[in-house]
């Protein structure tokens, strides 16, 4: 990573700050009180040793100052327990506006866009990445102020009483970003690569765990478990790179901050012995500044330190935001999102004219397609893979850009509110999604508040009921991770009975039955039939046969509408719906 890009990602970060204001300057202002309460801490102990030891005053004379001293302790305490819970609350409040962020543009950019990566790789960037900015936020943006502040104020009390200590002081502070510095210039490059190499390790690994029953048929279980072997071996080197690298900065900040504590030790040793008489303006040194300067020499170079200690986590927050701002960056069509509603319960024609179908980087998917669908009526749309017909389905979700026009009952697209309009939508796809625990509450997922009777008719005319008995608490059976207590034959009745109680005016079906067996593509398939009646509906299928009662079928070729018609009247033509029926009857 050059140096032109870590200053454009710490400005990235910083601008990121002003989300959590606030609580960094407060912050800031209970590390300047800790700050102070030091200073008052060495007064009080400094005078409290020289009564002691050079006047001999009585205990009972000096009471008041030992409370006062317990009292600073006391109070240091606090403050730096109220700092640690102040800067908790900053970072977490920056991470969940980062992840609100990330989220929403997920949203903006869709399932088209983000399945082209693995979903291992977002939640890394989600949980991981993000989670390692808090210490950015939370202890190094206010330890800045507070390593200039807080040396400021010691030396402005110790030269007073010793300018040589505050000279030895000032002159060997330097040393210590000067080196944090030299030593951290490799950091954030390391933690990029780290980031990287974990998001690409985590991708794979769900890979794998989700197509473990494909490399077990393929016999390629052990290549995999090698493959994983050698990912995790690289993530461990470049992990104790990283931890090299910190230890290191940890190492160079220590060694220099003792031997300028050293020097000044061994600067009022010899001024006691009488071998050096200068640095206290004429006068002999007391026992007081030597106590004063050197309890407050190791808090001195504290700050420094600890912003040394720091930096390993704006390392970290650099390394972190490389794939974050590439990706909250990345080029995509703007898909537009209007401001108008589509009336409820009104019914939906579609008319395209020119329509152009995008990905989100803008290359051409399909068309130009021009068609008008009335509203009721019933389309099936076939073709070969990579022929566009997920993409149109796409489109009318909001999910890909689009040039031309589509109108929905008379309104552009473009115009209408996507969440909204997604309210009057009902999708059922071949991979359904069953998010919740129990499969009542997958069935009832968008809607609730529906009836018994509602719920019962559901299940019936999806063909539930079929396999409910099978299940040990019935509706109340919890599902596993990915419905794993479930069947794809099971998990799709599922879907189609959730998407049986969503009242809309689309019913949009994308390849319902595929890797179905023939028993469950029947029952999937008549309830959808049923369902379709009562909706304009759109099916995309491999199963020609699926589309006889249609009121038209779109076939199509290379991004375009080749043939429209009937079932009869394809089968007629003999063109290419004729070609694609009879090969799949020679398939089967």
């Amino acid at each position: 990573m050059n140096k032109t890009r870590q200053q454009e990602l710490t400005r990235w970060l910083k601008q990121q700050s002003s989300r959590a204001k606030g609580w960094i300057r407060l912050s800031m202002m209970l590390g300047l009180l800790s700050g102070l309460l030091i200073l008052a801490q060495a007064w009080l102990m400094a005078g409290l040793l020289h009564s002691l030891i050079i006047e001999h005053t009585s205990r009972d004379a000096l009471l008041q100052s030992f409370l006062l001293m317990a009292l600073t302790f006391v109070l240091r305490a606090v403050v730096t327990w109220l700092r640690e819970q102040v800067g908790f609350i900053c970072g977490r409040v920056i991470r969940q506006e980062m992840r609100k962020l990330v989220l929403d543009r997920l949203e903006k950019l869709g399932p088209a866009w983000i399945q082209g990566k693995p979903a291992g790789s977002w939640a890394s960037i989600i949980l991981e990445q993000i989670e390692d900015m808090q210490d950015y936020y939370s202890r190094y943006l206010p330890q800045i102020a507070l390593a200039g502040i807080i040396p400021l104020l010691i030396l402005v009390s110790v030269f007073p009483i010793n300018w040589a200590a505050g000279m030895i002081l000032l002159v060997t502070a330097p040393l210590i970003p000067l080196f944090m510095a030299l030593v951290g210039m490799g950091a954030a490059d390391a933690n990029r690569r780290n980031f990287v190499a974990l998001a690409r390790l985590s991708g794979n690994f769900l890979d794998s765990l989700r197509g473990l029953d494909t490399l077990r048929l393929f016999h390629r279980g052990t290549a995999e478990i090698d493959q994983i072997k050698r990912s995790t071996e690289h993530f461990r080197a470049r992990t104790m790179d990283v931890l090299r690298l910190a230890f290191l900065s940890s190492a160079v900040l220590e060694f220099f901050a003792s031997i300028s504590i050293a020097v000044v030790a061994v600067y009022f040793g010899f001024s006691y012995l009488g071998e050096l008489n200068f640095g206290s303006y004429g006068m002999p040194v007391t026992l007081f500044a030597g106590f004063l300067v050197l309890i407050l020499a190791p808090e001195f170079f504290q700050p420094l330190r600890d912003l040394g200690a720091f930096y390993h986590a704006k390392a970290q927050a650099v390394g972190a935001a490389e794939s974050l701002v590439t990706f909250l960056s990345a080029e995509s069509t703007e898909m537009g999102e209007g401001d108008q509603n589509f009336p409820a319960g009104k019914a939906v024609d579609l008319n395209a004219r020119d329509l152009i179908i995008q990905s989100p980087q803008g290359k051409t998917l399909a068309g130009p397609l021009t068609f008008s669908i009335q509203a009721g009526h019933r389309i099936a749309i076939v073709g070969l893979s990579g022929a566009g017909k997920s993409s149109l389905l796409n489109v009318l979700l909001g999910f890909l850009p689009y040039q031309g026009s589509v109108t929905v009952s008379g309104t552009e697209l473009k115009s209408l509110r996507n969440d909204q309009w997604r309210q009057h939508l009902s999708w059922v796809g071949q991979n359904p999604h069953l998010p919740e625990q129990t499969l009542r509450a997958n069935i009832l997922l968008n809607q609730p508040d529906v009836s018994d009777e509602q719920l019962q008719s559901a299940i019936d005319r999806a063909y539930v009921n079929e396999f409910l008995p099978l299940l040990p608490l019935g509706l109340e059976t919890e599902l596993g991770d990915s419905a794993a207590r479930l069947s794809i034959g099971q998990a799709q009745r599922v879907a189609v009975a959730r998407a049986l109680l969503s009242p809309c005016s689309l019913l949009l079906l994308d390849e319902p039955t595929a890797s179905l067996d023939a028993h469950s593509e029947k029952r999937v398939m008549s309830a959808l039939n049923d369902a379709s009646q009562a909706q304009t509906s759109l099916l995309v299928t491999h199963q020609l046969e699926d589309t006889r009662d249609y009121d038209e079928i779109w076939v199509m070729e290379k991004g375009l509408i080749a043939e429209r018609g009937t079932f009869a009247q394809l089968v007629a033509q003999n063109g290419l719906f004729a070609s694609l029926l009879s090969q799949r009857n020679k398939e089967l």
